[in-house]
């Protein structure tokens, strides 16, 4: 958050003046959600605004994926969140001039997100162009207790004389959307997407109920009121099929106040009719009104009190990272904690970015987080991923795997990801998944979980790397052709963090068809499978390049050329917007921190030495990232201690070199063997284009170097390679580290 906008506070996020020119960040900073609905941080006012928005989880409509040349398995459909009635538009008229910030005198606006209450507060002192001075308050909460309910508290009082108010209250729906043609990430602007199918009112209560037009999912959004005013107080509503507005009315003098409570709830279904969708939105907001401002507030604060007393993380010295931290977590649990067995998307409900899409950021991310402090949430969205798995299975079949493929990003669980390399091919989401079951039964020793919906997802994702990935002639299991994390590496072969968190996927599914034999064998499974899947994961290849002693993100990423970051411009990011993909798939640059994660996400899998290492850092649009990690070239005691390819891991989840075989001789390698060595490598070197050999893969249980963590050696330069073969490399190197101590 920017200092100069944002005040640093530890539990608040507060806003001082209105700045125009940062209304679509300050939006989606100050919006609320309880992970059912969702609102922007829009003015009360409704304008001016940058993206007026209003968003159900699970409300979407379907879209076409047009391409101009379709492939086998390309989705032809997509999902799209849409932005649905918006019941937060409370507009202000003094003496019938509009309260609009754009005109008349702004004397004070101050905005503050308070992060142990749940509510967003406002305040305002405005002077109309007529010269009528007003101040203005309002809070606003959508309710961690009451799933489908927003209220706002709206309070106006004039300043120095007497003032003719008009307070309009509205439901509003097809509101515009502005279109963003430049960005492929932003959601595409549905224009009118919702049909009007009822209207309904009463004296200070309305409703209206909508349709969209492909998916054929129903909503309905229901207001009421209670007012406080003056004496000649009155009250007005009026119904369109697409708006509800209550109008309130009165003259006040200094020191008197008008008060509105507003409180709005939603509902909708893709199953129910329609008077079941409007006796349910009914109900919700009988509810509310019985519970009134003060107990919503009241239960807010409880809700949150709950939360913080076990997810709070106190930082002394350093204010800003304290509220950073907590500005975050309550993101999270915005996001999630009323979903309620439906996807978390990556933008939670605060905006239409992504479509509204859910992606491996939820298991791989948020449920890290939800586990150990809302486990009831990780579990729903646990739930919410079983309940797509026959959908999945379909996927997998269609494309003639085995088990359970699940989409790279969808809304209802199907594949809405229209581009392949960065999409399909991001196999690692299943992997991300059943992680995401083992660390939740692991933290809460929920057993029911265990062998009914973890066990499904376990096993149907083991099903679905032993059809995805093989094994080589020398024995090692090799997962090719996808993608990692970092999506500017597509296609990849052996990527270090997928097949780490693949070996861990398969060893947790044979925990689990040993430890549940009637659900095995229920689901086929047999010692067979249970072998297969152990042996597929102590086999795991992990990408080794011998020339340089690294460990790489991905088999031949070393090989590739360095990014010139010196000839992008400083408009030139992201660079997926300014370079085609073939420049960027064929360099060393990456979007996501792909490495880092697999060593974040897979420490278990290596073994750290606290002296002697060292990092090589590469450079990237979204900051740095680490793309190859190896043994530090002092250390000649193990520099030399290659790992053979196609070697068996022993058990266990920690990567190690398979101990060497004690032989009392050794035979000496031949000229005549060497000379096959240097010849293949001739090869392979003919092959790639590279002025080095070809990386080298070693199974997972060889280990980085003896199982240490490898950072990279600093490759030479291609002159240094030029009249060297691999085999005379090698023999140089190891003259070197005799000669040189370390």
């Amino acid at each position: 958050m920017n200092p100069g906008v944002f005040a640093v506070e530890p539990w608040r996020v507060r806003e001082d003046g209105m700045h125009l020119d940062l209304l679509a960040e300050t939006e989606s900073i100050f919006a609320l959600s309880n992970g059912h609905v969702g609102v922007r941080g829009n003015l009360d006012e409704g304008e001016p605004n940058a993206i007026p928005g209003t968003y159900l989880n699970g409300f979407y409509e379907d879209v076409p994926l047009p391409y101009a040349e379709l492939g086998f398995g390309y989705p032809e459909e997509g999902q799209t969140l849409i932005d649905v009635t918006n019941g937060k538009v409370i507009r202000l008229l003094v003496d019938d001039e509009p309260f609009d910030i754009r005109y008349g005198t702004l004397g004070r606006h101050e905005r503050v997100l308070d992060l142990r209450d749940g509510v967003l507060r406002r305040e305002v002192e405005w002077l109309s162009p007529a010269g009528q001075a007003v101040r203005v308050r309002s809070t606003r909460l959508v309710s961690f207790v009451q799933r489908a309910v927003l209220a706002i508290h709206y309070e106006v009082e004039p300043l120095e004389e007497s003032a003719r108010i008009v307070v309009q209250s509205g439901l509003v729906t097809n509101e515009p959307v502005p279109i963003d043609t430049d960005d492929p990430r932003a959601a595409r602007a549905l224009s009118a997407p919702l049909v009007p199918e009822h209207q309904a009112s009463g004296r200070l209560d309305a409703a209206l109920g909508h349709r969209t037009r492909v998916s054929g999912l129903r909503m309905t959004a229901a207001m009421d009121h209670r007012v406080e005013g003056p004496e000649r107080t009155v009250t007005s509503l009026e119904l369109e099929p697409d708006l509800a507005r209550l109008s309130v009315s009165t003259e006040l003098e200094p020191g008197q106040k008008l008060r509105v409570v507003k409180f709005v709830a939603y509902g909708w279904s893709g199953n129910r009719t329609t008077p079941a969708v409007r006796d349910q939105v009914d109900a919700a907001l009988a509810a509310a009104t019985r519970t009134g401002w003060d107990g919503l507030l009241a239960g807010q604060r409880e809700y949150l009190d709950d939360f913080w007393d076990h997810a709070d993380v106190e930082i002394d010295g350093d204010d800003a990272l304290q509220q950073a931290v907590r500005f975050s977590a309550f993101q999270v649990l915005q996001a999630s904690a009323r979903a309620e067995q439906r996807a978390i998307p990556a933008k939670g409900l605060t905006g239409r970015g992504y479509d509204g899409h859910s992606f491996w950021d939820t298991e791989a991310y948020s449920l890290r987080m939800l586990t150990y402090t809302v486990p009831e949430s990780a579990r729903d969205a646990l739930l919410w991923r079983h309940s797509t798995l026959d959908l999945a299975k379909t996927r997998a079949a269609h494309l003639g795997l085995h088990g359970a493929t699940f989409p790279w990003r969808t809304i209802a669980g199907e594949e809405c990801s229209g581009y392949w390399p960065a999409g399909t091919a991001g196999m690692h989401v299943n992997a991300d998944i059943a992680d995401a079951v083992r660390r939740y039964v692991s933290a809460t020793e929920d057993q029911e979980f265990e062998a009914t919906a973890g066990f499904d997802l376990l096993v149907e994702t083991a099903r679905l790397w032993c059809s995805v990935g093989h094994h080589d002639s020398e024995g090692a299991f090799r997962i090719d052709g996808v993608t990692g994390p970092d999506e500017y590496s597509a296609l990849a072969d052996n990527n270090v963090f997928t097949n780490l968190m693949a070996a861990r996927n398969l060893r947790a599914a044979a925990d689990a068809a040993s430890a549940h034999p009637h659900e095995a064998r229920e689901h086929g499974v047999d010692d067979a499978h249970i072998a297969s899947w152990r042996r597929a994961a102590e086999t795991m290849a992990i990408p080794y390049d011998a020339v340089l002693g690294v460990t790489a993100q991905a088999e031949g990423f070393t090989r590739y050329r360095d990014w010139d970051f010196a000839t992008v411009e400083s408009d030139g990011y992201p660079l997926l917007l300014h370079y085609p993909y073939f420049s960027l798939y064929a360099s060393q640059v990456v979007k996501q921190a792909d490495l880092v994660f697999a060593l974040y996400a897979c420490g278990d899998q290596f073994r750290r030495r606290a002296e002697g290492t060292r990092l090589r850092v590469l450079r990237g649009h979204h900051g740095a990232g680490l793309v190859a990690l190896g043994i530090d070239p002092g250390d000649r005691r193990r520099r030399d201690r290659r790992p053979r390819p196609g070697r068996r891991l022993p058990a266990g989840d920690r990567v190690r070199r398979p101990p060497r075989p004690e032989r009392r001789h050794r035979r000496r390698r031949t000229p005549r063997r060497v000379g096959r060595c240097v010849a293949r490598g001739r090869r392979r070197l003919r092959r790639h284009a590279g002025p080095r050999p070809a990386a080298r893969v070693r199974p997972a249980s060889a280990g980085p170097a003896g199982g240490r963590d490898l950072p990279t050696a600093v490759p030479r330069s291609s002159a240094q390679h030029r009249h060297r073969s691999p085999a005379g490399d090698l023999r140089a190197r190891r003259s070197r580290a005799a000669r040189d101590p370390p």
